[in-house]
């Protein structure tokens, strides 16, 4: 079988070119090994988070579609613990969470309850969804802005 590229149609072998995939590939390291710390510390901060979001979204899929519409407050206290871990983190959003069903009990006339602003910002159109679904005066207004439509006054 013939040699599709003959040996005057390949590229020259030159000392220079494998020096320069070891140099390559010691900056590949070396940038690895400056990034490696700073995306393992970012998911060890955030694991706990993490867990009792999937915690949250678990109980609401599963155990609270049982007991039906119940809760008092708007947001419910399973979508205002999710949006307070979401927006505040796991020890600040679990104390905020344990305040809300505190004062859910049969005395308290119940109502609208927002979580407290946080200092968290997200990129545009990267908002989580519960931060919406719970905040519908504030999204729905920016939301009907953008199409040119009037906004509910």
């Amino acid at each position: 079988m013939a040699d599709p590229f003959p040996r005057r149609l390949r590229r020259p072998r030159s000392p220079q070119r494998k020096g320069h995939r070891v140099h390559e590939l010691s900056s590949a390291v070396v940038l690895f090994f400056r990034t490696a710390p700073r995306i393992l510390g970012t998911f060890l901060w955030e694991l706990p988070r993490n867990i009792l979001i999937i915690l949250l979204k678990t109980y609401r899929r599963i155990i609270s579609p049982l007991y039906g519409q119940v809760c008092r407050f708007f947001p419910s206290c399973s979508a205002y613990a999710l949006e307070a871990v979401t927006v505040h983190g796991a020890v600040k959003g679990s104390w905020l969470a344990m305040r809300r069903l505190a004062r859910c009990h049969p005395w308290n006339a119940g109502g609208v309850d927002h979580v407290p602003a946080g200092h968290r910002h997200w990129p545009e159109g990267q908002t989580p969804m519960i931060v919406v679904l719970n905040n519908p005066d504030l999204f729905l207004a920016v939301r009907s802005d953008e199409d040119g439509r009037p906004t509910a006054a």
